[in-house]
């Protein structure tokens, strides 16, 4: 039986790296409907470091729990890397946490056009050492697409960490 750490769920790993650095996150999530919050808080002691999440489903959510620009969401959509900087940076700010994750796609099985197909998804990570985002396309049914994108967002997160010590954090 392989007990290394790879083995263990990232969501686990995750944790223990904001515990090590005394660091909080929340997060903010559209198409994943909380799914990722859902894998952070299944890790015993994860309240040390999960301060909350915001299931930001509609534009109207985004922009006035999370501070996103209504004209970037009639611009560009919800479906946008800008977008999804802003959720990640509006939920670190509101919730005055080290980490701010930002999630919003298209799980479908409808909603999809040529230029935003089901299974975009933009994940971003904000911090003291700026914010990532990154676009994905998933393959699959609803439960896959969001299914993959909480194991992105996981994975985006434990990168952002490994970064090193040097985070920073929000004042508080």
């Amino acid at each position: 039986m392989n007990t290394g750490i790879m083995s263990e769920q990232p969501e686990v790993r995750v944790g223990r790296l904001l515990t090590a650095e005394h660091l909080t996150i929340a997060a903010a999530e559209s198409c994943t409907g909380g799914l990722l919050t859902s894998r952070l808080t299944d890790v015993a002691g994860s309240s040390a470091y999960v301060k909350g999440s915001v299931v930001s489903y509609t534009n109207e959510v985004k922009a006035a729990l999370l501070g996103v620009e209504e004209e970037l969401l009639k611009t560009l959509g919800a479906v946008s890397e800008p977008v999804a900087r802003a959720m990640a940076e509006g939920v670190r700010r509101r919730m005055r946490t080290d980490i701010g994750v930002g999630i919003t796609g298209l799980a479908g099985p409808g909603g999809g056009t040529p230029e935003k197909p089901v299974g975009l998804v933009f994940v971003s990570v904000a911090g003291a050492q700026g914010t990532d985002v990154r676009r994905f396309l998933f393959s699959g049914d609803r439960r896959a697409i969001k299914g993959q994108a909480a194991e992105a967002a996981l994975t985006m997160m434990e990168e952002y960490l490994m970064k090193g010590p040097s985070h920073g954090t929000v004042s508080r």
